[in-house]
């Protein structure tokens, strides 16, 4: 029988994972609302970040946006043991490991053994994605555990079914979601909106998709209400397995 995994939604990307006996953080941010240069928050953490601890592992997609790295975040991850992202943000950031897509590492935390992969995420389109940083995904193994997909900030479901060719067997997906976009850029997809959510789920078709990011910020063009509202016109509620803020679910 494989093992459950729990889900805390603190806000925005930010969600601890209980995988294997450790506790994983995805891309902390604890700020509270405000404007960020040309992103609004709308919204502060539902939980505060030292009642997360123990925490094992941060998993952060990218470094050089505020709705995924804020100041609060950067200060707690000295506190953490071990930190993994991309490589150009483990150059900026000091003492994270930068994974190429397809390394995998060991986590060092205590429970059972979990291998991280890093794979590939894009940050909106081909002509825009290069002038938005390096993003990554991570994929999360451990035996008699399900496998667990975070897509990072990835707009494009190519780049996922590559991950899907790799790692067929996904039981979990935390799909990045809201159909963020900003004005400068025109009306550019940077992260999926549901109908992109849909196609990545179908890569998966027994998997619980989760949608996370999908809330506290302004530039989601399609946030968390508008999301459950598409899935619900096209009668795939059923698809969506949602926590709420300040939640803790568990997927079996």
């Amino acid at each position: 029988m494989e093992h459950s995994v729990g889900l805390t939604l603190v806000g925005g990307p930010t969600v601890v994972i209980e995988y294997a006996g450790q506790r994983l953080l995805t891309d902390p941010t604890f700020d509270p609302p405000g404007n960020y240069g040309n992103l609004t928050k709308l919204a502060g953490p539902a939980l505060d970040p030292q009642d997360l601890w123990p925490l094992d592992a941060v998993l952060l997609s990218h470094d050089e946006h505020d709705d995924n790295l804020d100041m609060a975040g950067r200060a707690i991850l000295p506190q953490v043991q071990q930190v993994l992202t991309t490589p150009s943000g483990a150059q900026r950031l000091g003492r994270a490991r930068g994974l190429e897509p397809w390394e995998s590492t060991e986590l060092l935390g205590g429970g059972e053994n979990v291998t991280v992969t890093a794979v590939p995420a894009q940050h909106g389109p081909d002509d825009v994605a290069p002038h938005l940083g390096e993003v990554t995904g991570f994929v999360l193994e451990s035996p008699g555990s399900p496998t667990v997909y975070i897509s990072g900030d990835n707009s494009e479901v190519g780049v996922a079914a590559t991950v899907a060719e790799r790692f067929p067997d996904v039981a979990i997906a935390l799909v990045f979601a809201g159909g963020a976009g900003i004005e400068r850029l025109g009306n550019v997809l940077l992260t999926v909106d549901a109908e992109r959510v849909a196609s990545i789920g179908d890569l998966w078709p027994d998997a619980a998709v989760v949608p996370v990011h999908i809330e506290d910020w302004e530039h989601f063009r399609q946030p968390r209400q508008d999301l459950i509202a598409w899935f619900a016109d096209h009668h795939q509620e059923e698809r969506l397995t949602l926590v709420e803020r300040g939640e803790r679910i568990e997927i079996p």
